[in-house]
């Protein structure tokens, strides 16, 4: 990887365990990668350890994902570094940054944008759901980044749910986690079966070659439903019975909903996809669009004329 950055001897494999597990409390004896000392860790998942990592001279927050080598055979590593190659080529205030990476013998490094109020599953347990209002400025602000995914870099996410939506610090939406993302060629179809089962689109689920934004807008409408009800409208104890309720399409409407959303919900969460509402067709809507702000509006306007540039 002719774009990987190595690291001189601030950092060598005997420190890959510390590294990963280490969680001294005097800062100064906090390992260093590149010019970050790694503090505390923000989170543990299946394919490595998230810390915080501070820039030795601008003291900037970063997050650095450390993956072990030796715990991934080299088919998962391959699949972690096609996630970094199209996280480094998306550019969009919505989008996690990739900052750099380092490629030691044993261990991978992986510097993100830190994105410090957290994620938006946490924010709805702990606040509930949110008002239209509120909803509609990190759906408009979501739809920016995917709408760019879509039409400027031909890569749909296939894992949009709340998990994956973080927050900066002005609580501004930052799309992360593209480890099941998927490169796409304008009008083929696709057919690799990934996602998580109460966000993913019927199509899938059925063997069908699908279209890849129509699956992307299927789990929007999902994450909108949760983002005002606090509630998935396909709920299930296990995947059999997710796949039924999703097959179905049938879901709750709660009375609170503004008919205009309601609408939007329907033309989103529609079984046949060449029925579904598309990205310019969600841009244009009318409860998209409602009590939205000059800038808000400046925003939808400018995506809508990359997309008609850019293919």
């Amino acid at each position: 990887m002719s774009e990987m950055q190595k690291t001189n001897n601030k950092c060598n494999n005997k420190d890959a365990s510390t590294m990963i597990d280490g969680n001294t409390k005097d800062s100064q004896n906090k390992p260093i990668i590149g010019n970050y000392r790694l503090l505390r860790t923000l989170e543990k998942g299946k394919f490595g350890v998230v810390k915080l990592g501070k820039h030795i001279h601008t003291k900037e927050k970063v997050a650095i994902k450390i993956i072990d080598k030796k715990q991934h055979k080299q088919r998962t590593f391959d699949e972690i570094l096609r996630e970094v190659e199209i996280m480094k080529r998306l550019d969009h205030p919505n989008i996690i940054k990739v900052l750099q990476t380092f490629d030691m013998k044993d261990v991978y490094y992986i510097v993100m944008e830190y994105a410090i109020n957290g994620d938006m599953y946490h924010h709805l347990d702990a606040t509930g759901r949110m008002n239209e209002n509120e909803a509609r400025d990190k759906f408009n602000q979501i739809l920016s980044a995917v709408k760019y995914c879509h039409h400027q870099q031909h890569i749909i996410h296939r894992d949009l749910k709340p998990d994956n939506i973080l927050f900066d610090g002005e609580n501004n939406i930052k799309i992360g986690d593209f480890g099941l993302s998927e490169e796409f060629t304008p009008g083929e179809k696709l057919s690799s079966f990934c996602g998580t089962a109460e966000y993913m689109a019927p199509e899938v689920f059925q063997g069908h070659k699908f279209d890849g934004p129509k699956v992307d807008v299927w789990s929007l409408g999902v994450m909108l439903y949760e983002m005002l009800t606090e509630t998935i409208p396909f709920a299930g104890s296990s995947w059999p019975i997710i796949i039924e309720r999703v097959l179905r399409g049938k879901y709750y409407e709660p009375e609170y909903l503004s008919d205009d959303c309601k609408t939007l919900l329907r033309k989103m969460l529609v079984l046949d996809p060449d029925q579904r509402i598309n990205m310019d067709e969600i841009l244009k809507d009318v409860w998209v669009n409602s009590n939205m702000s000059e800038q808000q509006m400046k925003r939808n306007r400018r995506v809508r004329t990359h997309s008609h540039t850019g293919g």
